[in-house]
C-alpha cells in the first residue's frame, strides 16, 4: 500500500511545475543484452524540468474530469495515547483525527511540514506535523483509504480507497480537482516531477493520469493483479510487479513494454514490492517467495538473486497452532554504499552486499517489518514492524542506533523527511505520530 512511495510508495512521488512543458525526445534503448557493472549507485539524478516536459508528450486519451468541493470539518485533536496503553512513548507528537485503523502516510516534499494520512474510516486527513492541526479532510470515499500521496511541489494531493476511487485535492484551497473510478485499487504513486498520476489495479491494469485534465492511458499486464509499482527515475518508464510473478518495464511514452521478466526469470509467488537505486539503472524486486531479485533495467537481466537460508517461503506451525509464513514485504537501495536491504515478515532485516551479492548482516526484529526507508546519501536504514517500533540500523555494524515506541498496535506504513529529522507513522491503533528522530552526531 505503499507507497513509494514514499513510495513506495509505499506509497510515492511527484509531478511538474504546472501542467506544462516542452516536448520531450524520443527514449532510445540497447540493443545488445550485455550486462553492465551493476556497482555505480550515485550518478547525478536527471533534470526535473527535462523529466516533466517528457510527459508532455505522451499520447493521453481524454477523460471526463470529475470535481468538487470537499467537505471542511476543520477539526484538531490534541496529544493522546488510548487509555490502558504503555505510558512509553517517544513521540512529539500523536494526531487523533482518524476513527479506526491508519492504513497510509505521507510527507509534503518540500517542506516536510504537512502530513496526508488515510485509514479505515473513509477519509484523508491532510495535517500540520508541527502541531497536528487538520488542516482538512479529503472525503467521499466508498472503502478504506490505503493510499495518499502529495505530489513532487506539494501543490496537490492523491487519495485513492480500496474500492478502484481516486481523488485528486488542491493543497491551498482545499478544493478536490479531479477524481476517477477503477477497479480495486494496488498502489498509487505521483510521477517524480509532473503532475501525472500511475496506479496499479486488480485487474492486472497499469493507468496514469495527467492532473487535472484527465487525459489518461493505460498499461495491460497479464489477467492478474498489479500488486506493485513505481516510476523510475528517469519519468520515462515504470516498473510494475504482478501476482503471477511477472515483471515489467514499461516505456510510458510508448505504451509498450520495454522488457519482462516471466518464466525462469520471474518469481514463484505474486510481487510484494519493488525499489530501483538513484540513477534507476537497477531495480529490487520482493516476492512472497522470499526471494529478492536484482535487475539491471538497461539489459532486463536478472543480474541477483538474494535469499538466505533461514528466509524460506515454506509455511511453518506456531505454539498456537496458526500457520505462519515468511514473505519479502520491502526492499531498497543504499545511496552512500553499495548495499541492498531487503524486510521479511518474520522480522529478519537482511543487509546484502552488491559487488559480492553476499548477506553482510541480518538484524532480527521480534515482529514483522512492514516497511524499511534508507535516510538519503547515508548507510542507516529505517524499519516499522508489527511491533508497534521504529528502528534505525548502521548498516556497517548491523548494529541498532535507535528505537521510538508509543504506539498501542501495529505500525502499517511511516515516511521520513529530507533531512532525516523527522518520522511519522500510520498505526492499527488509529493513530499517527510524529517522531524526532534526529541525532546529535548528525
Amino acid at each position: 500500500m505503499e507507497g513509494a512511495g514514499d513510495g513506495g510508495g509505499s506509497g510515492s512521488a511527484s509531478p511538474e511545475p504546472e501542467e506544462g512543458g516542452a516536448a520531450a525526445a524520443a527514449v532510445e534503448f540497447h540493443e545488445d543484452e550485455e550486462i553492465i557493472e551493476v556497482l555505480e549507485l550515485n550518478e547525478a539524478e536527471p533534470d526535473p524540468d527535462d523529466l516533466a516536459s517528457d510527459m508532455e508528450d505522451v499520447d493521453f486519451a481524454d477523460e471526463p474530469e470529475d470535481g468538487e468541493m470537499a467537505d471542511e470539518e476543520w477539526e484538531t485533536e490534541d496529544e493522546g495515547v488510548e487509555e490502558g496503553a504503555e505510558p512509553h512513548d517517544d513521540s512529539e507528537l500523536t494526531y487523533s483525527n482518524h476513527t479506526a485503523s491508519v492504513f497510509c502516510v505521507s510527507l509534503d516534499p518540500k517542506e516536510s511540514a504537512l502530513a496526508v494520512t488515510g485509514g479505515e474510516d473513509d477519509k484523508a486527513c491532510v495535517w500540520r506535523i508541527s502541531d497536528g492541526e487538520t488542516l482538512f479532510e479529503c472525503t467521499g470515499h466508498k472503502d478504506s483509504v490505503t493510499c495518499a500521496a502529495f505530489s513532487h511541489d506539494s501543490t496537490m494531493v492523491a487519495t485513492g480507497d480500496m474500492s478502484g476511487l481516486i481523488k485528486v485535492w488542491k493543497v491551498e484551497d482545499t478544493q478536490e480537482i479531479w477524481s476517477f473510478e477503477v477497479s480495486d485499487l494496488e498502489w498509487l504513486e505521483w510521477h517524480p516531477c509532473a503532475h501525472v498520476l500511475l496506479c496499479g489495479t486488480a485487474d492486472g491494469n497499469t493507468w496514469m493520469w495527467k492532473i487535472p485534465s484527465g487525459e489518461c492511458k493505460t498499461f495491460q499486464g497479464p489477467n492478474c493483479p498489479a500488486t506493485c509499482g513505481q516510476f523510475l527515475p528517469d519519468g520515462k518508464n515504470a516498473v510494475v510487479g504482478y501476482e503471477d510473478g511477472s515483471v515489467r518495464i514499461w516505456d510510458l511514452k510508448l505504451g509498450s513494454t520495454v522488457h519482462v521478466l516471466k518464466g525462469s526469470d520471474a518469481h514463484t509467488g505474486p510481487l510484494t514490492c519493488v525499489s530501483s537505486n538513484a540513477d534507476g539503472s537497477l531495480i529490487l524486486t520482493g516476492s512472497v517467495d522470499c526471494d529478492t531479485k536484482m535487475v539491471n533495467t538497461a539489459t532486463g537481466k536478472v543480474v541477483g538473486v538474494f535469499r538466505t537460508e533461514s528466509n524460506v517461503s515454506k509455511a511453518s506451525k506456531r505454539e498456537d497452532g496458526e500457520t505462519e509464513t515468511n514473505s519479502v514485504e520491502s526492499v531498497g537501495f543504499c545511496s552512500a554504499l553499495p548495499l541492498a536491504a531487503v524486510g521479511y515478515l518474520d522480522g529478519t532485516l537482511a543487509v546484502y552486499d552488491i559487488s559480492t551479492q553476499t548477506l553482510r548482516h541480518r538484524c532480527q526484529h521480534e515482529s514483522g517489518i512492514v516497511q524499511l526507508l534508507w535516510e538519503d546519501n547515508s548507510p542507516v536504514v529505517y524499519t516499522c514492524s508489527l511491533d508497534g517500533a521504529v528502528r534505525l540500523w548502521d548498516s556497517r555494524s548491523g548494529k541498532m542506533i535507535s528505537e521510538y515506541c508509543g504506539h498501542t498496535a501495529e505500525i502499517l506504513d511511516f515516511a521520513l523527511n529530507k533531512d532525516a529529522s523527522i518520522v511519522v507513522t500510520a498505526s492499527g491503533d488509529h493513530k499517527a505520530k510524529v517522531f524526532c528522530v534526529q541525532r546529535p552526531d548528525r
